[in-house]
């Protein structure tokens, strides 16, 4: 919040001077946090960019930039220092700091947050989206922490946002699923029968086939590929609840590729023929070619093969079309890094459909290693194919295994080390932040038996908090803000794991040296509106990244 302050009022400071030079073309400038061995608050690069715009001295237009700023923003900015390099140095006016924390204790779980009828886009993110064809395996897990995340950030924010797991229930693909299932049936009652190396050999598909057998159905009346999806569907849907992901739909491509209207048509019959109409799609050896070279994609693609039978991409283009029907204005699709390949095409059927480029983002993320000990943690006992996301989440926890898959940017790989998210130390992050709130809390508790304690904000005297590391701490929760609006910006939430941990260190920073129960109940009272900030703000970021702000640990 004091950073958007600041860089409002230089916007209009270095909009004006570039007016009065005789430029009146739009202009940006980078306001940053400098070096800890400079003593301001921010460094903002204006005068070299504007000195190359007027061709002249980058010194000169620093030092008529520093003496507009002090006239122009006084009443926010009190320190104007300009470095070797042409950067102009600002420090903050106290009163300024001050504020922005009494803002804190008055909003609460609302700081930062935008109400929802300012933001009017009507966001359909949908991820995870793996096939029912098995437990959740880590990398789903990843995307599942990613997606939930950055939807609660969203929200924050007031956008209108559904969460939306698209379910592959149609294809040679659950037709190979049921095999299998019926198979192992089958060995039930006659265990002289093969099983295909090329059908699924998970354990939790001889767990279905038992389950069946112990119905005592005839054989004649079950169906194999409703009770298999079914079945893992339910464990899948379990497993994201207990990992705090609920869905508000489940998007079946049964509705688009299965279902007919009543002329005969599916959903992906009549976007093959739509296309087809628009010129857009061509038949070429008795298949029908998406026209996507035209539209960013490397080349064409084939919808309908000469045997008459849809790709994987009709379902796709009918899909995407059904969610701008739906009325969503945005769609953001997060995918893992193997479909690479497929954001071109999928980007060039958007905007074949007639939308914008822009109506579309997509989201890669890269997979998950697991370490213990130092070594590769590579196969399940379970599954004997792939680590569950079930399995880590029973042995370290659903908050440490969401806060570790948002450590990094997306498109960063993961390294996760099992044994480090168990431990309850400073060397555990997620340990370390929930920490910091346990221990506030604490501190909460104790002055509850002090008398004299000012609990109104307005009665407090916050000028007592007037050290270094007080100061440090109120600026860093302040920056909750700019941490919502660089998530949005990137669409990616470890921002906030970053935001949390840097918080933390200045929180240990602060209470290594100043005693917030004295003697004095003046100054107290201030620092106990300070702890209550910390809480507030920790309690904020955590929730955001679906992760638990224990009171006590």
């Amino acid at each position: 919040m004091i950073r958007q302050q600041v860089l409002t009022r230089l916007n209009s400071v270095f909009v004006k001077y570039l007016n009065s030079k005789g430029l009146h073309n739009s202009f940006s400038f980078i306001l940053k946090v400098p070096p800890k061995n400079i003593d301001s608050d921010f460094a903002v690069n204006a005068a070299i960019l504007i000195a190359k715009k007027l061709k002249m001295d980058h010194k000169i237009v620093a030092k008529q930039l520093a003496e507009i700023i002090l006239r122009e923003t006084f009443d926010i900015i009190e320190k104007v220092e300009i470095a070797e390099n042409g950067l102009i140095n600002l420090c903050v006016r106290s009163e300024v700091i001050y504020g922005a924390l009494k803002k804190i204790l008055v909003e609460k779980n609302k700081y930062g947050s935008i109400p929802k009828e300012n933001n009017k886009k009507k966001i359909l993110v949908e991820f995870v989206s793996a096939n029912p064809t098995g437990p959740l395996h880590i990398g789903h897990g990843r995307g599942a922490a990613i997606g939930d995340s950055l939807v609660r950030i969203l929200r924050y924010l007031g956008y209108d946002v559904t969460k939306e797991y698209y379910l592959n229930d149609v294809g040679n693909q659950m037709l190979v699923l049921a095999e299998s299932t019926e198979i192992r049936y089958k060995q039930m009652t006659d265990g002289e029968i093969d099983f295909p190396p090329d059908h699924y050999q998970g354990g939790y598909i001889i767990d279905i086939a038992k389950r069946i057998f112990s119905t005592g159905r005839d054989i004649s009346e079950i169906d194999f590929k409703y009770e298999t999806i079914r079945d893992i569907l339910r464990t899948i849907k379990d497993d994201l609840k207990d990992f705090a992901v609920e869905f508000d739909n489940w998007f079946s491509e049964s509705k688009i590729a299965v279902v007919k209207d009543e002329n005969g048509k599916t959903k992906v019959d009549k976007i093959c023929e739509y296309l087809f109409a628009k010129n857009k799609a061509y038949i070429k050896d008795e298949a029908l070619w998406l026209f996507s070279g035209k539209f960013g994609d490397t080349k064409d693609r084939v919808l309908r093969k000469s045997n008459g039978e849809y790709t994987y991409l009709a379902s796709d283009v009918a899909y995407h079309k059904n969610k701008f029907e739906r009325g969503f204005t945005k769609l953001i699709n997060l995918w893992g890094a193997d479909h690479h390949g497929y954001v071109a095409r999928i980007k060039a059927c958007v905007q074949m459909l007639g939308f914008s480029g822009e109506a579309l983002d997509i989201i890669l993320y890269q997979l998950v290693s697991l370490t213990r000990n130092g070594r590769s943690v590579v196969m399940s006992t379970r599954s004997n194919e792939f680590i569950t996301l079930r399995e880590v989440v029973d042995e370290i926890g659903k908050d440490a295994c969401r806060f570790f898959f948002l450590l990094r940017d997306p498109n960063s790989s993961l390294e996760f080390d099992l044994e480090l998210a168990k431990k309850r130390s400073n060397e555990n992050p997620v340990f370390y932040v929930q920490y910091v709130n346990a221990r506030c809390n604490s501190i909460i508790r104790e002055s509850k038996n002090r008398k004299n304690i000012i609990s109104d904000i307005e009665a407090i005297n916050f000028t007592l908090l007037d050290t270094k590391e007080e100061k440090n701490l109120i600026k860093k929760l302040s920056a909750f803000c700019d941490t919502l609006a660089i998530s949005e910006k990137t669409m990616s939430p470890h921002h906030f794991t970053t935001y949390l941990i840097e918080l933390a260190d200045v929180y240990h920073k602060f209470y290594e040296k100043c005693r917030v129960l004295t003697d004095d109940n003046n100054l107290t009272s201030a620092r106990l509106k300070l702890i209550e900030g910390v809480i507030i703000i920790v309690k904020n970021g955590l929730n955001l990244l679906g992760v638990s702000a224990p009171d006590k640990m």
